[in-house]
């Protein structure tokens, strides 16, 4: 008896570098204010909610970026999976994450610490751990890590 034959698509996945920006400082994260250089280029002027991540090596030099998330005046849609996506990808020992607030005030939400909060326990699954998480206000910044908030 002949057996049945089927087909199955094969993939593979590569990294497409985008471009390269030009920061200020060193490519290496030491505290929150270097991280924040880094996200405040990335995210520019905007005027909605945009949700970044940085990849780190594990000497915390900066592997690449990526701009996760475009959302609205006061939301961007954050999800675990699209965030360690690309961290995967780059081989990053850990990440920092990082977003605006249009109304230039950088007190965390709610939503922020529970967005936090998945971030964490997934990089813990995925043994990439998240070091921070930035929120960007107009002239100043919040670092959770530094607040005791993760």
């Amino acid at each position: 008896m002949e057996q049945k034959r089927s087909r199955i698509t094969l993939y593979s996945v590569q990294l497409v570098k985008e471009r390269n920006i030009t920061v200020y400082g060193e490519k290496t994260i030491k505290c929150p204010q270097d991280a924040e250089k880094v996200i405040r280029e990335l995210i520019g002027l905007s005027d909605r909610e945009v949700f970044v991540a940085i990849f780190l090596n594990t000497k915390n030099k900066i592997t690449g970026a990526e701009k996760v998330s475009v959302g609205s005046l006061n939301s961007a849609i954050v999800s675990p999976r699209e965030v360690f996506k690309a961290a995967i990808l780059h081989n990053a020992a850990s990440i920092i994450v990082g977003h605006n607030h249009p109304s230039g005030d950088d007190t965390p939400s709610r939503e922020d610490l529970q967005v936090t909060k998945r971030l964490v326990e997934a990089g813990k699954l995925l043994d990439i751990e998240v070091l921070d998480h930035l929120i960007i206000g107009e002239e100043t910044f919040k670092s959770l890590k530094e607040s005791g908030m993760i």
